[in-house]
């Protein structure tokens, strides 16, 4: 009985058919390609990421100017009062000494 196998005849089993092999390798390269469609492509993905920077950055900027400009005119509004009233009672100092004859303090 172990005559009647030839040597080597394990080596000669069937793998289902000659191109069964070719077709999977096709297959697999195909699920690859599909696969690799699905993912996003790293250079838009980043282009759009610096755009959203740049915006962000923009729109950050211009809230910044508006609001140092907004403390810049309150502080401007805050330190005219300030000074009309030091300006008004120096006036009126000026005013009172300005009626006292001389040497008189």
């Amino acid at each position: 009985m172990i005559d009647d196998i030839p040597i080597g005849a394990a080596l000669n089993r069937s793998l289902g058919s000659l191109t069964a092999p070719g077709e999977a390798v096709e297959a697999e390269l195909n699920r690859l390609i599909e696969r690799r469609s699905r993912q996003k492509d790293p250079e838009e993905e980043n282009a759009l990421w610096q755009a959203s920077v740049r915006q962000y950055n923009a729109r950050r900027e211009a809230e910044l100017k508006a609001e140092w400009c907004e403390h810049h005119e309150g502080q401007a509004a805050r330190l005219r009062v300030v000074l009309e009233e030091l300006i008004a009672d120096y006036e009126q100092q000026a005013e009172r000494y300005r009626d006292q004859p001389k040497g008189a303090a």
